[in-house]
Protein backbone atom coordinates (compact mmCIF):
# COMPACT_ATOMS: atom_id res chain seq x y z
CA UNK A 1 0.00 0.00 0.00
CA UNK A 2 2.85 2.31 1.03
CA UNK A 3 4.51 1.90 -2.72
CA UNK A 4 1.23 2.46 -4.34
CA UNK A 5 0.64 5.79 -2.50
CA UNK A 6 4.62 6.80 -3.09
CA UNK A 7 4.26 5.59 -6.76
CA UNK A 8 1.32 7.50 -7.30
CA UNK A 9 2.43 10.57 -5.07
CA UNK A 10 6.06 11.00 -7.42
CA UNK A 11 3.77 10.53 -10.73
CA UNK A 12 1.77 13.40 -9.66
CA UNK A 13 4.80 15.49 -8.85
CA UNK A 14 5.91 14.46 -12.79
CA UNK A 15 2.63 15.30 -14.10
CA UNK A 16 2.94 19.31 -11.93
CA UNK A 17 6.29 20.19 -13.05
CA UNK A 18 6.56 22.15 -16.14
CA UNK A 19 9.17 22.79 -18.21
CA UNK A 20 12.15 25.09 -17.80
CA UNK A 21 12.10 28.27 -19.63
CA UNK A 22 15.36 29.89 -21.55
CA UNK A 23 16.92 33.13 -20.31
CA UNK A 24 15.10 35.69 -21.90
CA UNK A 25 18.13 38.52 -21.39
CA UNK A 26 21.27 38.65 -22.87
CA UNK A 27 23.57 39.90 -20.46
CA UNK A 28 26.51 40.76 -23.14
CA UNK A 29 24.12 43.69 -23.98
CA UNK A 30 23.11 46.71 -21.89
CA UNK A 31 19.53 47.12 -23.69
CA UNK A 32 16.35 44.85 -24.47
CA UNK A 33 13.50 45.69 -26.65
CA UNK A 34 10.25 44.22 -25.21
CA UNK A 35 8.33 43.21 -28.18
CA UNK A 36 4.11 42.81 -27.66
CA UNK A 37 2.51 40.80 -29.63
CA UNK A 38 0.86 37.12 -30.92
CA UNK A 39 4.77 35.93 -29.50
CA UNK A 40 5.74 38.31 -26.53
CA UNK A 41 9.61 38.35 -26.32
CA UNK A 42 12.90 40.02 -25.44
CA UNK A 43 15.63 41.10 -28.05
CA UNK A 44 18.60 41.92 -26.32
CA UNK A 45 21.43 42.95 -28.75
CA UNK A 46 21.24 46.80 -28.80
CA UNK A 47 24.43 48.85 -27.32
CA UNK A 48 22.34 52.17 -26.65
CA UNK A 49 19.15 53.15 -26.18
CA UNK A 50 18.80 54.95 -29.55
CA UNK A 51 20.06 52.21 -31.72
CA UNK A 52 16.92 49.67 -29.56
CA UNK A 53 14.31 53.07 -29.83
CA UNK A 54 15.43 53.46 -34.05
CA UNK A 55 14.47 49.11 -34.51
CA UNK A 56 11.30 49.64 -32.06
CA UNK A 57 9.43 52.35 -34.33
CA UNK A 58 6.62 51.56 -36.34
CA UNK A 59 6.31 48.05 -33.97
CA UNK A 60 4.44 47.17 -30.83
CA UNK A 61 7.56 47.21 -28.84
CA UNK A 62 9.56 49.00 -26.29
CA UNK A 63 13.23 49.73 -25.20
CA UNK A 64 14.58 49.48 -21.54
CA UNK A 65 17.69 48.41 -19.75
CA UNK A 66 18.51 45.16 -19.38
CA UNK A 67 18.54 44.36 -15.74
CA UNK A 68 21.19 41.16 -16.11
CA UNK A 69 23.61 43.28 -18.36
CA UNK A 70 27.18 42.64 -16.83
CA UNK A 71 27.76 45.88 -15.58
CA UNK A 72 24.62 46.94 -14.87
CA UNK A 73 25.95 47.83 -11.02
CA UNK A 74 28.89 48.47 -11.36
CA UNK A 75 30.16 52.14 -10.03
CA UNK A 76 32.78 53.21 -12.39
CA UNK A 77 33.91 56.18 -10.22
CA UNK A 78 34.91 53.52 -7.04
CA UNK A 79 38.38 52.48 -6.54
CA UNK A 80 38.79 49.21 -4.59
CA UNK A 81 42.01 48.68 -3.32
CA UNK A 82 43.53 45.48 -2.36
CA UNK A 83 46.34 44.80 0.94
CA UNK A 84 48.57 42.48 0.00
CA UNK A 85 50.11 40.68 3.08
CA UNK A 86 53.65 39.61 2.64
CA UNK A 87 55.01 37.17 4.67
CA UNK A 88 58.17 37.67 5.94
Amino acid sequence: MRILTLAILAFGAVAAAQPAEAQTYDPSYPFCMHVVGRADYYECRYTSLPQCNAMASGRAAQCGANPYYANAYADPTVRHHRRYRRNY
